[in-house]
């Protein structure tokens, strides 16, 4: 299939699923497909000195024309200047149906417009990061991603972060419009709330009530049972994303403007599974945004994630009602402590505040569990100077840490034994030594072989020629031209799991920086997340201050590779987890190597050549047979599909069309020239034609289709 009919099936397939959801804009586009066949858009422009294009070229290029005149008529992104949205639409044959519902619309949106702003910082590497609107008259809602850019929980409360200069400023501008030089930027006090992972992606921040002579607007009043909707918008800062494979499309929707405060129209297609989804359109940088109900005026969810042009995510109402009780009731009922914080809470005009001793909670009848794994968001780098105002510029954030100070504390690795072969025999005192009590369920560290093996990177530690990064619980083998692991293998023991929390990315000083890649290709998107191979949970594990090591090891740059913002998916963020409740009961204990798949054919980004998939295999002595066993699984971020997700995504996103996949060991060692030993032969899998995987793989939707047993 070429291009022009890939993109052709796209927009097909986008305006059937449109009109399917919303009657009257189908009984429209019926209605005006004279007018659309008409359209002198559809005339086909060339270079009048090129060559004549085939036929069938013209008419694809013709067909995309039409299909593209009907998805910006029925999902269009809408100008807001002065507070006002504008009703012109693109073409000539505008949806009159939209235009009506927004007229109708007007009294709330006039509210919903002015409670919605951008997310802005001085201080930090970044200057916006995302959306936030008012759900009080002193409280803005936004984004866990979001606000985890620019505060945090220090262990007594929620607080800003260290930036360039003391803690980050942040602040909302409640304008930043389309030709519009002017700004009402009011101060966020503090960080009230900020939900845990696995929770929903929710926080609340204080915003003070006056800025100069203006006061802050009404809020957006919460849906207490949100529903579906065929008309609601979405309100926010759409940015660009060069990772969407029809760059074209998206330039035409947004007319080349962006960073700017829109209103995208749409439907709420279902609620489900604790998450809204909706169809309106959305970027980068509309994380955050209220998803307003046209017709009611409340505010039907807090978006959070999406695909362009297909579906999008957000918070339901209710859950975002249910936090904020919490927050402003603390001693509630049905909770249980989880940390302490001071809450200072305005309320009126008056300026006049309470405080009240926040336990904060997590309720099993209040949380909805969605288990997000993000990258934030938008912002683009500003030399930050202590006396300039919040800056002003678009998006494009990149993440540093150069950490020598932390670097000084943990730079003694010799008491890291790394990954341990005896592991899923050994004992809970952590101390056996892998030649002790070699057995057959020893699992040796995989070997790279044959031409790759040229490539892993020597380097020298306390007087020896080393080729393993021993970190607390896991080991990484470098590779010298890629400068990232050929793999990270890991032991864990889940049933000394620490929670613990979350460190700042780091160098490892035993290699020299020039191979390991902490900036070049990570940040904001276009850029790419820093993915972990061994997951930072995985190894910290034992006495607390074991599992503290294990976890901040975890943070080097030498563990990550790049990845698309939206790469881990549900199951592929849960196999450890899963194969933990297969592994001996009573001992909980599981090996896992994961790693890139290096090719030629990777494309090179900002100056790294990015792996387009990634392996995983999982070994442990299966809870039934007693016997060890292993198995593996792909997934991918093929270009031609990941961008077509938003900078900041949910759990729904899944990088590869296929998604997970089960696959044989002895196919990942052959295409890795890595070699895995007896785990080929414990596979499953192990005596199931290659060739049949090739044609059919064998695709892993829910944990339960992972096959453990031959």
């Amino acid at each position: 299939m070429t291009d022009l009919e890939t993109r052709l099936q796209r927009l097909r397939a986008l305006n059937a699923a449109s009109g399917s959801q919303d009657r009257e804009l189908a009984e429209e586009r019926a209605d005006l497909a004279p007018k659309t066949l008409a359209s002198p858009k559809l005339a086909v422009q060339r270079d009048l000195n090129a060559e004549p294009e085939p036929k069938e070229h013209r008419a694809l290029l013709a067909e995309i024309t039409k299909e593209s005149i009907i998805l910006r008529r029925e999902r269009p992104i809408l100008a807001i200047r002065e507070n006002k949205a504008e009703l012109v639409f693109k073409d000539q044959a505008d949806s009159e149906i939209w235009k009506q519902r927004l007229t109708d619309a007007a009294p709330a949106l006039d509210i919903a417009i002015r409670a919605a702003g951008r997310i802005e910082l001085s201080g930090a590497e970044f200057d916006w990061v995302g959306t936030g609107w008012l759900v009080r008259n002193d409280i803005i809602v936004t984004n866990r991603h979001v606000a985890e850019e620019f505060s945090e929980h220090n262990g007594s409360g929620f607080v800003f972060k260290q930036g360039t200069d003391g803690p980050m400023k942040a602040g909302v501008d409640f304008l930043e419009e389309i030709d519009n030089p002017d700004e009402l930027v009011f101060r966020l006090l503090k960080p009230l709330y900020i939900e845990e992972e696995p929770g929903p992606d929710v926080a609340f921040f204080q915003v003070e009530l006056v800025s100069g002579d203006a006061k802050l607007a009404d809020p957006i009043p919460l849906a207490a049972n949100p529903g579906t909707s065929h008309g609601v918008a979405v309100i926010g800062y759409p940015a660009f994303d060069s990772r969407i494979p029809d760059v074209d499309l998206m330039e035409d929707l947004y007319g080349r403007v962006y960073n700017k405060k829109r209103l995208a129209p749409g439907a709420i297609t279902a609620v489900k599974d604790g998450k809204l989804l909706h169809n309106c359109t959305t970027l980068g940088g509309n994380s955050g945004s209220c998803v307003l109900d046209l017709s009611s005026g409340e505010a039907f969810g807090l978006h959070f994630s999406g695909r362009f042009m297909a579906t999008n995510y957000g918070v339901p109402a209710d859950t975002i009602r249910s936090l904020l009780a919490k927050v402003l009731k603390p001693h509630a009922a049905n909770r249980t402590t989880r940390r302490d914080t001071r809450v200072e809470v305005s309320h009126g005009s008056q300026n006049t505040s309470s405080t009240v001793q926040d336990h904060t909670i997590a309720l099993a009848t209040a949380s909805v569990t969605i288990p997000v794994t993000v990258s934030i968001s938008v912002g683009q780098p500003v030399a930050y100077q202590p006396s300039q105002p919040i800056p002003r510029r678009g998006p494009d954030i990149t993440q540093t840490a150069d950490l020598d100070g932390e670097e000084a504390a943990v730079a003694d690795y010799r008491d890291r034994k790394g990954y341990r072969a005896a592991f899923l025999h050994a004992d809970d005192s952590d101390d056996m030594d892998d030649d002790h009590e070699a057995n057959e369920a020893s699992v040796a560290l995989p070997v790279v072989t044959g031409e790759a093996a040229k490539d892993v990177l020597s380097f020298q530690y306390e007087g020896k020629a080393e080729t393993t990064l021993r970190y607390q619980h896991f080991s990484v083998v470098m590779s010298e031209s890629r400068r990232m692991c050929f793999f990270s293998a890991v032991n864990i023991n889940g049933s000394l799991a620490k929670k613990t929390k979350r460190p700042s990315w780091r160098w490892d000083p035993r290699i020299p920086r020039a191979q390991q890649i902490m900036n070049e290709c990570y940040g904001d998107p276009p850029r790419f997340s820093r993915g972990h191979m061994t997951r930072r949970e995985d190894p910290a594990w034992g006495e607390p201050d074991i599992a503290t090591r294990g976890n901040a090891d975890s943070m080097h740059v030498t563990n990550a590779t790049p990845q698309m913002q939206s790469f881990n998916s549900p199951v592929w963020l849960e196999l450890e987890d899963y194969a933990l409740g297969h592994a001996r009961q009573d001992r909980m204990r599981i090996s896992v190597f994961t790693g890139p798949y290096f090719t030629d054919k990777d494309p090179e980004l900002y100056g790294v050549r990015i792996p387009l998939r990634f392996w995983k295999i999982i070994a442990f002595i299966h809870d039934d047979t007693g016997k060890l066993c292993a198995t593996g699984y792909e997934m991918g971020q093929e270009p031609d599909l990941l961008p077509e997700e938003e900078f900041v995504f949910g759990p729904f996103a899944s990088s590869h069309v296929d998604g997970v996949i089960q696959t044989r060991i002895a196919t990942i060692q052959a295409r890795t020239q890595i070699d895995f030993g007896q785990l080929v032969a414990v596979d499953p899998l192990a005596g199931d034609d290659e060739a049949r995987f090739d044609r059919s793989p064998r695709q892993i939707a829910d944990l339960t289709d992972i096959r453990f047993v031959r």
